[in-house]
């Protein structure tokens, strides 16, 4: 059978780290969310709270700083 038209485009590389990118950081959001609406009463019960999330944030950056200096979003490379 001959086939009609053409295939698929083909994506780079960069446009799905981009996406998984987004949907990893997007999830973490999720997560904190939940812990921004309890925020008070999460002060009142244990002082632990603002430091666990700190942790988290710091977590993130770290991870941002290292997608940023890898290249992973810079479209034009």
């Amino acid at each position: 059978m001959l086939p009609v038209g053409e295939g698929a485009p083909r994506f780079r590389v960069k446009f799905y780290l981009v996406a998984m990118l987004f949907v990893i950081f997007d999830i973490e959001v999720v997560f904190m969310y939940p812990w921004a609406v309890q925020f008070k009463e999460l002060i009142a019960t244990s002082a632990m709270a603002p430091l666990s999330m700190a942790c988290f944030v710091a977590i993130l950056s770290v991870a941002y700083l290292y997608v940023l200096k890898k290249g992973v979003l810079n479209w034009k490379a």
